[in-house]
């Protein structure tokens, strides 16, 4: 894991399409501003868990499949 320290309005650049901004920095919270191309998905993890959760649940067979 690369660890960085970043300042507000500081930014990173991921493969040349995606920028990740400190927009704020208050107390022990940061947000964060994040430009992607559309077809690059960016959500927060406990978001991409439950979709992933989603597509396991919907990969699994179904009763009816069994028989």
């Amino acid at each position: 894991m690369l660890v960085l320290s970043r300042k507000k309005n500081e930014s990173i650049v991921i493969n040349n399409d995606i920028k990740i901004v400190v927009v704020e920095i208050r107390g022990d919270k940061v947000r964060l501003g994040v430009e992607a191309p559309r077809e690059v998905p960016v959500h927060r993890r406990e978001v991409y868990d439950a979709i992933q959760r989603s597509l396991e649940s919907d990969d699994a067979p179904v009763e009816s499949d069994l028989a």
